[in-house]
């Protein structure tokens, strides 16, 4: 398994007004419960990043990510109401 890594800054930022942090997020990645890998849709002026999608607390947030071959960076948390329409079945 890959290290996973974040910036602790935005970690407390994305506590402090999205109420999930980053750690929420890599217990789903390394108990394989990820609702699905996509790339990210934006190639050009975001060529490496690919994006989980992870449920916390009934919603569906995506996760955009850098991959090397030793880590994991995630870079933000986002709640997604298409997202959680689509893989949930509710919003």
């Amino acid at each position: 398994m890959k290290i996973i890594r974040w910036d602790g800054e935005k970690n407390e930022w994305l506590k402090a007004h999205r109420h999930v942090g980053f750690e929420q997020v890599a217990l789903k990645i390394e108990a394989e419960d990820v609702l699905d890998l996509v790339e990210h849709c934006n190639k050009e002026r975001y060529p490496n990043q690919r994006i989980f999608i992870v449920e916390i607390a009934g919603y569906a947030h995506l996760v955009p990510f850098v991959e090397t071959q030793s880590e994991i960076f995630l870079k933000t948390i986002i709640p997604n109401r298409q997202a959680t329409k689509r893989y949930l079945g509710g919003g």
